[in-house]
């Protein structure tokens, strides 16, 4: 495909990485010319220095015949205006912009072909919000992943020394579990992955990727590492987009309180939350989370804009006794540094987003992509079509469906019927199939499979 990204920063740098490998063709716009020097050295990609939304620089990109816009500038109004411009002179096919702004999302019918066409919005906050929520609602997890409108859920945990499974073979999970359907996707043991098979022993440490139906990944996750009780208290450094709207989502659940450092800000929060408590200060501030009584704190979730505020404040608030820290971090250089010791879970807004845009560019009938452990493998739902002439996995068990290397089927979702994956399962024409991938390179491979064959139309 070609494919034109506006804007080099952290998220078009990492989506143009991803997509290069992919054997795409590539030209990134942005203002600053050191930044695409940059790019352009570690990729082979074009590039081109200029106002995104402007009509000239989008011609020299190339606009006239690109098979996809995909604006992600830290600048809504450019972003929209790029869409606009790309619609209007060179009717290009498919058009992505990142908005961030609540006033413009909120405005029904703004966002259509006869308005400002754009065909599929992003919002890099509300991606991150829902990906700690999720993380919040499932102590113990260090992703939540949800597939077919949340029927099924892949679900990455540590397994712990003293865990029912660890020592044990995959096959005993199911021995061990007879009434509960579930599947281990992958398992990664010191950063390398293992393609899981019966005789799989999991040891202790190894990070095991499983999916099951939403009802049951508690019963899963009990097995592989000891039960953690549910968060409640929840402490928030940050009062920007993503830490006002988790707060509203959870306050009504949990006992929620923000530490902000802006006072204007804070009245802002205090006016337009119910129950939260809201605190004026500095997160890395000893005496203040002293007073807040952190050691009583089951998670502090450290959601500023500021990559050393957050690991700071995380390390801070562990060491005094909160249960456990998550952070967000920009840098994605940081993020392998810090997770796993002081700090539980290290969350890389750009590999939450880069899965929500990858679902468009990816050929088939692709419905959702995931972004696993910081791009290195991706979980895929992915809808199958045709008959048994034109598709090359409807009509055919699991087992004499020629998958890529690295590639399992780790579930099948028929209406509202989850099927974890078993070899003699039989894919039907509609059914939602869930799969993880290993070795990215074998991506387009994946996408082969559900593409329907002429014979079909």
């Amino acid at each position: 495909m070609k494919i034109i990204i506006l804007g080099a920063g952290q998220v078009g740098g990492t989506l143009a990485e991803h997509l290069a490998r992919e054997e795409n063709d590539i030209t990134v716009i942005d203002t600053d010319a050191k930044k695409l020097r940059e790019l352009h050295t570690k990729l082979d990609i074009r590039t081109v220095t200029g106002a995104g939304s402007y009509p000239i620089v989008l011609r020299q990109a190339g606009c006239e015949d690109a098979d996809m816009l995909i604006a992600v500038t830290s600048s809504d109004e450019i972003n929209m205006i790029a869409c606009q411009v790309a619609h209007t002179l060179f009717r290009t096919p498919t058009k992505i912009a990142r908005v961030r702004a609540t006033a413009y999302l909120t405005r029904k019918g703004l966002f259509a072909h006869e308005a400002i066409p754009i065909d599929v919005l992003i919002s890099p906050e509300q991606v991150v919000t829902d990906h700690v929520r999720r993380l919040i609602e499932h102590p113990g997890a260090l992703q939540v992943l949800e597939f077919a409108g949340g029927l099924v859920q892949l679900v990455a945990v540590k397994a712990f020394y003293g865990g029912p499974l660890v020592g044990q073979d995959l096959a005993f999970l199911r021995r061990h579990m007879p009434n509960v359907d579930t599947r281990v996707a992958a398992i990664y043991r010191r950063n390398r992955p293992i393609i899981p098979r019966g005789d799989t022993v999991i040891e202790a440490d190894d990070e095991v990727f499983f999916l099951a139906a939403r009802r049951d990944i508690r019963a899963v996750m009990s097995e592989l590492r000891r039960v953690e009780r549910d968060f409640r208290r929840v402490m928030i450094a940050g009062g920007g987009n993503i830490g006002e709207r988790l707060a509203e989502h959870l306050e009504h659940s949990h006992q929620v309180k923000i530490i902000e450092h802006s006072l204007e800000r804070c009245t802002t929060l205090s006016e337009r939350l119910d129950r939260t408590v809201v605190l004026h200060g500095s997160a890395t501030s000893k005496r203040l989370l002293e007073e807040e009584n952190i050691e009583d704190c089951d998670i502090f979730c450290a959601l500023t804009n500021d990559d050393e505020v957050n690991i700071m404040s995380s390390l801070l608030a562990k060491r005094m006794g909160a249960k456990k820290v998550l952070t967000l971090i920009n840098n994605a250089a940081y993020v392998d540094l810090v997770q796993g010791g002081e700090i539980d879970i290290a969350i890389s807004p750009q590999q939450a987003t880069i899965g929500s845009l990858l679902t468009h560019v990816r050929r088939g009938d692709i419905v959702n992509v995931h972004s696993l452990r910081r791009g290195a493998a991706e979980a895929i739902e992915a809808i199958a079509h045709g008959d048994k002439q034109s598709s090359k996995v409807v009509g055919r068990t699991i087992r004499e469906i020629d998958l890529p290397e690295g590639t399992t089927i780790g579930a099948i979702v028929r209406g509202k019927e989850v099927m974890i994956a078993h070899d003699h399962i039989v894919i039907e024409s509609g059914d939602h199939v869930i799969l993880f991938v290993i070795d990215k390179r074998r991506i387009r491979d994946v996408e082969r499979l559900f593409q329907v064959g002429l014979t079909f139309f």
